[in-house]
């Protein structure tokens, strides 16, 4: 199999919380190895997606997580970010693609031909494998923030703007975890 035969699936995980950075992922899937279950990543159970998670790192030809960070996602805001982890991912790979297919209707900047395929996550295996990979790893990371964090819960919400996280926000202040850019927390920095 040629490189150029090669496809990368990227997409991202946590565009949409308060709070941790976001995560992509980067995966050429096997065709000799397939995987049954692949899925958009919020439509699989958490147990799902941590079986299907360990099936693709295990059996795909290469695979790579990246992340931003929130100051990163602060001073170039989450699109620019998001990128940015999508094209950190793809440099990660030790295989090179031959083609790039990205989740969504924006592209990274990258060395390689690159399509957008908006629902890709939901149509295209190696994007569905991508998508279960950078979410449980953005998964993993919050429970980890939790431990040093715990009166915020992303044990629970992974922080996304629950009444739950907004309520722990208003008793306890923002972190150094929450995205200063984003309008809930602005306006709790300005009350």
């Amino acid at each position: 199999m040629s490189s150029d035969h090669l496809v990368c699936g990227v997409d991202e995980a946590g565009r949409g919380p308060l709070a941790g950075p976001v995560y992509a992922a980067a995966v050429i899937l096997d065709s000799r190895r397939p995987i049954a279950g692949l899925a958009d990543s919020k439509s699989l159970s958490a147990s799902r997606r941590l079986a299907l998670a360990d099936q693709i790192r295990g059996r795909a030809l290469a695979w790579a997580i990246a992340s931003a960070s929130v100051a990163e996602i602060d001073a170039i805001n989450i699109l620019q970010a998001s990128l940015l982890a999508m094209r950190r991912a793809v440099e990660q790979l030790r295989i090179a693609p031959g083609e790039v297919l990205v989740d969504g209707n924006q592209c990274p900047l990258i060395e390689y031909p690159v399509r957008a395929v908006v629902k890709g996550d939901c149509t295209i295996p190696s994007i569905s494998a991508a998508s279960i990979l950078a979410k449980t790893a953005r998964d993993a990371e919050m429970l980890r923030l939790h431990q040093i964090y715990p009166q915020y819960g992303l044990d629970r919400h992974k922080g996304y703007p629950t009444p739950a996280h907004l309520a722990a926000l208003r008793q306890h202040g923002v972190g150094e975890i929450h995205r200063r850019s984003y309008a809930p927390i602005r306006r709790l920095l300005a009350a």
